[in-house]
This record gives structure tokens, sequence and C-alpha cells, in this order.
């Protein structure tokens, strides 16, 4: 893609004026979205990635639009599994409802960053050395097989390293302090469990990022592609969180269904990086003549994947004589409220 400066410029620009609106309303209206609320803004943000797909498609192309849709639906798919981290740290940190919007909304704020910060190095690398595509297929595979095996259902919060290194080293005060993240005690500076939750979804999405920007890349090498679909599909995740908080616990095949998308971007990229070998080890250091798979395919692939999983969802759902609805009620219910609906089951 040959696209002109003020093109990077004006998309970098509005993109980064939603974030400053967003990150504004957040801090300005601290609050727990209700359902109508939550699944309007999700619906916006989804559309306005559909829009810009559109535009690609007609500005671009048919292979550069369906890069970038192949690319947002896939970093769409890993951000929901990422939701349900997102939730068990809210959880463990016991956020209150009032501050998990701003908790939300500053991890999604470091996503953007570091993913941006990767992108750019991504793009240097797979221009220079062809062998990366093989390192980035490894951990797609390795992903994969980890997700298979381990399901991906962890039940609780587990700090990594980072955070375990943080709260042996920072005084912490037991209680939160409205929106504060440092707070004075008896003439001593503490940190507040507001900013350990942030500290921990910001170090947990360093992880997250090790994944998607080499998916992503096994879809699309057009550095403004990989960048507009990777931020589309983190817009809206604060209130795609909200809308999905009581569906989460009850998404079954997420993981296999991520698993299946992953092993065949990471098979994309290796014989991505084989068809433009440059290791000596390797049929000599010339390239191997193996087929490429369209993007079509691909995107076709992820498309099918991700809809047998929502309807594998659907059956189960109404063999159990339950609704989708239901569980979106018990995600604004009081505790005592969802305990009596699951009760009637």
């Amino acid at each position: 893609m040959e696209l002109p400066a003020w093109v990077w410029v004006l998309t970098i620009a509005a993109l980064a004026a939603v974030v400053i609106v967003d990150l504004t309303l957040a801090i300005r209206n601290p609050h727990r979205p209700g359902m109508k609320e939550a699944a309007l803004w999700s619906s916006v943000y989804i559309a306005s990635a559909l829009v810009f797909a559109g535009v690609m498609f007609w500005t671009q192309g048919a292979a550069f639009g369906g890069q970038f849709l192949a690319g947002y639906l896939t970093e769409k798919a890993l951000s929901v599994d990422n939701l349900f981290v997102f939730l068990l740290i809210i959880q463990a940190f016991r956020v209150p409802d009032s501050l998990q919007s701003r908790v939300l909304l500053v991890g999604i704020v470091l996503s953007i960053a570091l993913r941006s910060i990767f992108i750019a190095l991504g793009s240097v690398l797979i221009e220079r050395f062809s062998w990366v595509f093989l390192i980035f297929g490894a951990i797609l595979i390795w992903t994969a097989w980890g997700l298979l095996r381990g399901g991906g259902e962890d039940e609780e919060y587990e700090p990594n390293r980072f955070m375990r290194w943080a709260q042996s080293r920072l005084r912490v005060t037991p209680d939160y302090h409205g929106g504060h993240l440092l707070t004075n005690v008896d003439g001593r500076r503490f940190a507040t469990p507001l900013l350990l939750a942030m500290l921990a979804i910001g170090s947990t999405d360093i992880l997250f990022a090790l994944d998607s920007i080499p998916a992503i890349f096994g879809l699309t090498q057009e550095p403004y592609l990989v960048w507009t679909a990777t931020i589309f599909a983190l817009f809206g995740l604060r209130q795609l969180y909200f809308l999905l908080a009581a569906l989460l616990r009850h998404l079954h095949f997420l993981a296999l269904g991520l698993a299946t998308i992953l092993g065949w971007i990471g098979v994309k990229l290796i014989i991505n990086g084989l068809a433009a070998n440059q290791l000596s080890f390797i049929n000599g250091g010339e390239p191997l003549h193996i087929p490429h798979i369209p993007t079509w395919l691909s995107l076709g692939f992820i498309a099918a994947v991700l809809t047998a999983v929502v309807l594998a969802n659907w059956v189960i759902l109404r063999r159990q004589g339950r609704t989708w609805a239901e569980l979106f009620a018990e995600s604004t219910a009081t505790p005592a409220a969802a305990t009596a609906t699951a009760g009637k089951q």
C-alpha cells in the first residue's frame, strides 16, 4: 500500500481523539455502564470498524480490505479472551464498580501504546529478515498448543513476576481511596489497590501482545492495516467487558476456537517464511516453492470458526433452557438477585 503521509497523520489524530474522549468521560463520570449503554457503544465501535473496512475495500481493493477485516476479526476474538483475564484481575483486587471502567480504560490505553511499539518493531524486522515469519509462526503454534492443553479456563488470577515484585516493594493501603493511585497515611506515601490493579492489567497485556501481534502479521504485513485493525479491535473493549461480564464464564469452546485460528495463522506464517527463505541451512538458502494461502481463504476460515463457537454456545444455552438475555441481565443484577436468578435454573 502506498499511502501519503497525511493519511497516517489524519488516521492517528482521529483515533487518538477517540481515546482521549473515552478517557475523559471515564474520569469525569466514573460508573458501571448498564447493559443498554454498553450494547450501544459496543455497536458503535464495531460499526465504525466495518465502515473503515468498507473504505479499505473501496479505496484499496478487495485484497487489502480483506486483510483488514481478517486482522480485525482475529484481534477482536483475542480481545474477548483477554477480557476473561481482566475479569479475574478486577475480582482479585476487588475493584469497586465505579472504578472498573477507569481501570479497563487505562489498561486499553497501555495496550494501544505497547502494541504500537511492537507493530513498529515487527514491521522493521519482517521487512529485513524473512526468518522472523518462522519465529512468529512458532510462537502462535506454541500458544495454540497451550490453549488446547490448558483449556484457557483459569479460575483465579495469579500474579506474574512483575506484580510479585511490585507488591513486595510498594506500601499498599488495604482499602481504596476514591480514584486516587497514591495517598498519604500518617505522613507516609502509600499506593492504593487501584494502582496495583492498573499495573496488573498493564503488565499482563505485554503477554497478550506477544500473541496478538504475530497473529495479525500472519494475515497482513501492511503496517497501516496491522495498526488500524489492532486499534479498532481495542476500541470498545471497555464497554464490551461490561456487556459480556456475565457471559465470560459461560463461554464454551472459545479457547478451542482461538487455538484453531492461531494454529492456522502460525502455519501460514511458516509457509510465508519458507517461501521467502534466507536461511542457508534450509534448502541451501533458496526459497521453497510452497502454495500461498490467500487472504480470502483465511478470512473465511476465521469467520467460520468464530461462527461455530457462537452457534455451539447458543445450542448449549438452549439445552440448559437459558437465553442470552438472562445472562446479560445477571451482569447488571445485584449479587442477591443474581443468586436468586441462578437458583431458579
